[in-house]
């Protein structure tokens, strides 16, 4: 019989059931971090000579401009002279908005450049951005984006939850309530990290078996859990706090779903997908439960191999580790 999922009253808010972190001392690591507002300059820019104006843009943030005008406005080349006007004019009055509330963001400039030392602690050959660029894109373009020229934060996707422009029909079919309650500031330092997981282990495993999805998909989460260690593990996730403390209450019967259904070997990718994408819940296991439950599972056999680990720091070693391999060698059983 299917287990189902059970409700919690209480909120789950860091860490899980006080479990204790390495947390390295990274004081000491260089990591130059400057901030650029782009959006400032772009929305600024005299339409009128054109031109002059995207030459002093690419002066001052060399090809970051390319980037957004082609990658994040999706303009062309032939209509770069009719869709920058268009555009400043239909996103100005959101432009004045949010200004005044992204005035300081020395918090979440701090929380990445640490993100960033710990990742040169732990992966000292990468190559690590120097800047993060502000930008103000379509509703419908990136929040958090890596280019040659540094982290890119589309400011347009961390308003708030409730804010109107997610709230109306035309934000709510592009972002249903369970992907646009995270667009929140705090979510800026979380996202520019994961962009540097997937920089350095660009994600190549759609077409494996699930229990080697979830596993993988556990590592960058183990991963991305040492690179911000002192962030709250709901934002890290994006589950919500009574879903993560669901998944750790019923952990063991999480597993046995998954045992009992046959499910661990599947490759059929509309069934993968049930567990592996981002979703309003697992409609298997309830309506309580998170979307993107491989994640949760993936991430327990991740933390129960790496604690037989002679050296459990040691994250290219498991970056490097087969998912078959870490599974049988993890025996995992909650």
């Amino acid at each position: 019989m299917m287990r189902r999922w059970y409700l919690f009253s209480c909120l789950w808010i860091l860490f899980a059931c006080g479990e204790k972190k390495f947390i390295p001392d990274v004081a000491g690591i260089e990591a130059p971090l400057s901030l650029q507002r782009f959006e400032q300059s772009f929305f600024t820019i005299d339409t009128l000579q054109l031109e002059e104006s995207l030459m002093e843009l690419t002066n001052e943030y060399r090809g970051f401009p390319q980037d957004f005008l082609f990658n994040i406005m999706g303009t062309r080349p032939d209509a770069v002279r009719q869709d920058i006007p268009s555009f400043i004019r239909s996103y100005q009055s959101l432009f004045k908005e949010i200004q005044p509330q992204f005035k300081d963001m020395s918090r979440e400039l701090n929380e990445i450049q640490q993100g960033l030392q710990f990742v040169k602690y732990y992966f000292p050959e990468y190559k690590l951005p120097e800047k993060v660029i502000t930008f103000i894109g379509p509703l419908n373009s990136y929040g958090s984006i890596i280019t040659p020229d540094g982290l890119g934060v589309g400011l347009q996707l961390y308003l708030g939850s409730n804010h109107t422009i997610y709230q109306s029909e035309e934000g709510q079919q592009m972002y249903p309530k369970y992907i646009s309650r995270r667009f929140d500031r705090a979510y800026i330092p979380v996202n520019a990290i994961k962009n540097i997981i997937d920089d350095l282990y660009p994600p190549n495993y759609a077409d494996k078996p699930l229990v080697e999805q979830m596993i993988e998909a556990g590592k960058r989460l183990y991963l991305l859990d040492h690179l911000l260690p002192e962030t709250a593990d709901t934002l890290k996730t994006g589950y919500t706090a009574k879903q993560l403390e669901g998944c750790l209450e019923n952990e063991k019967s999480i597993w046995s779903f998954f045992i009992q259904n046959n499910l661990l070997y599947i490759i059929d990718p509309e069934m993968v997908r049930d567990y592996m994408s981002d979703a309003p819940n697992t409609p298997t296991l309830g309506q309580a439960s998170p979307g993107f439950i491989g994640q949760f599972v993936g991430w327990q056999i991740v933390k129960k191999w790496m604690n037989k680990q002679k050296d459990p720091r040691n994250l290219m070693k498991l970056m490097d580790t087969p998912a078959k391999k870490i599974f049988e060698e993890a025996k995992y059983k909650p």
